[in-house]
């Protein structure tokens, strides 16, 4: 058993011998088109959904992921908080419990559109992935009212 493998193991690591060696030429990969090919933008949708930035993350676009994993965070730490004062307020029987089951509800709410948010920015920002980016507003010359669009279009 030991030998066996063994020798998949050396087998494994040995070095593909090439054309010169007497092997089979292989074809060389042809480079695909420039774009890089991404999911659909609803693959995007779902993995925001489900944890939110995930999908702006996937995107690249980390810094609004990472604001929406922040008010996540916030959102559900501070639904904790409240669902802890709420035991405690049950526990003394105040009329504070009714305001802070309302509180707790409304982080609860918080954290459902925080996902759906999330869900709708990242299903947006994936159709609009080649985007240009070097889109520029600037004021028009000669202290006209309004604006100018500058787009480069590469050639």
């Amino acid at each position: 058993m030991r030998c066996l493998l063994l020798a998949l193991l050396l087998a494994a690591t040995l070095p593909d011998p090439g054309p010169a060696q007497g092997g089979v030429a292989r074809p060389t990969r042809q480079p695909s088109d420039t774009l890089r090919h991404r999911s659909a933008p609803l693959g995007y949708f779902f993995r925001s959904l489900v944890v939110p930035g995930w999908g702006q993350a996937a995107l690249d676009r980390k810094l609004t992921g990472g604001l929406f994993v922040a008010f996540e965070g916030l959102a559900i730490s501070m639904a904790m908080k409240t669902a802890t004062e709420l035991r405690y307020l049950d526990r003394a029987d105040t009329t504070t419990a009714a305001f802070r089951r309302g509180e707790r509800q409304d982080w609860i709410v918080l954290i459902v559109f925080n996902h759906l948010f999330s869900a709708l920015e990242a299903y947006v920002s994936a159709h609009l992935i080649d985007f240009p980016r070097d889109l520029h507003l600037r004021a028009l010359p000669g202290a006209r009212p309004g604006l100018g669009v500058t787009i480069s279009i590469p050639h």
